[in-house]
């Protein structure tokens, strides 16, 4: 029973005939220490978020004098 948490607990104790709150019951289990123990979540991607892109620093001006200027690369 270690992943129940108040909403339970306090739905167990109402069927059990006991009257209390569900408050209570997450009072007392705060000053009990007591948690429950929480599943986890697969990491999702973020929907509608668009990537990030990097600013054009050239402005397409890839024509320089010396060698070692500006250094471009595609990772596509």
């Amino acid at each position: 029973m270690g992943i129940y948490g108040s909403p339970r607990i306090f739905c167990d104790l109402r069927e059990a005939g006991v009257a209390c709150s569900e408050n209570r019951v997450a009072r007392l289990m705060r000053a009990a220490q007591i948690k429950s123990v929480r599943g986890y979540k697969r990491p999702r991607y973020k929907v509608g978020k668009p990537s990030l892109v990097a600013l054009n620093q050239l402005q397409r001006q890839f024509q320089h004098d010396e060698p070692d200027q500006a250094w471009v690369t595609d990772i596509t």
